[in-house]
C-alpha cells in the first residue's frame, strides 16, 4: 500500500521558493513532494475545498516550482494517486469528523480541512512553515491528528 499524505499548501509554496526559508526547510518540502509524486497518494476532500486552494496557490502548468509541479502531477495528471474522503459539515458550518476540542482551541478555520481530511483517513498532515500546526499541536494530536514538521516546531529557525 502507498503512503498517503495530507498536504499542507505551505509544504507546496515553500518548495517553489517562495517564502524566505533555511535551504534545509526548502528541501525537506522538496522531497517531501518528490515522494508523493513518485511513491504516494495525496489526500483530498471530496467537496474538492483542498483542491481550491491548491489552485489559489499554486500554477497548474507545473512551471515554475516544484510546488507547481507537484500540483500537476498528483491533482491534474494522477487522480488515481489521490484519495478523496468525504468530509460531511455540521449545521453550524464545521466538519463532522473534525474533533471539538480541535474547534474550540482555536485552530485555524482555514486549516481545518486539512486536519479533518487527516483524521478522516488517518494520515498524517505534513506541514513547512504554518506556526498554527506548532501552536495547536497539543489538541491535534490528541485528538488523533498526527502532523509532520518538514521544518520543525520552533518557527524562529525557520527563516533563512
Amino acid at each position: 500500500m502507498m503512503a498517503r499524505y495530507v498536504i499542507d499548501t505551505n509544504v507546496a509554496i515553500v518548495a517553489n521558493g517562495a517564502e524566505n526559508v533555511t535551504i534545509d526547510c526548502q528541501l525537506a518540502a522538496v522531497e517531501t513532494l518528490r515522494n508523493v509524486v513518485n511513491k504516494g497518494v495525496i489526500v483530498v476532500d471530496a467537496a474538492g475545498e483542498i483542491r481550491d486552494e491548491y489552485r489559489r496557490h499554486l500554477d497548474p502548468r507545473g512551471q515554475p516550482g516544484v510546488g507547481d509541479r507537484f500540483y500537476l502531477e498528483v491533482i491534474n495528471c494522477h487522480p488515481d494517486r489521490t484519495m478523496q474522503v468525504h468530509l460531511p459539515k455540521r449545521e453550524d458550518g464545521e466538519f463532522q469528523d473534525l474533533p471539538q476540542a480541535v474547534i474550540d482551541a482555536g485552530f485555524d478555520p482555514s486549516d481545518r480541512k486539512f486536519a479533518a481530511a487527516a483524521k478522516k483517513s488517518n494520515s498524517p498532515v505534513y506541514n513547512a512553515t504554518d506556526s498554527d500546526w506548532v501552536e495547536k499541536q497539543q489538541v491535534l494530536e490528541a485528538a488523533g491528528i498526527m502532523i509532520v514538521f518538514l521544518c520543525g516546531c520552533q518557527p524562529e529557525k525557520w527563516k533563512g
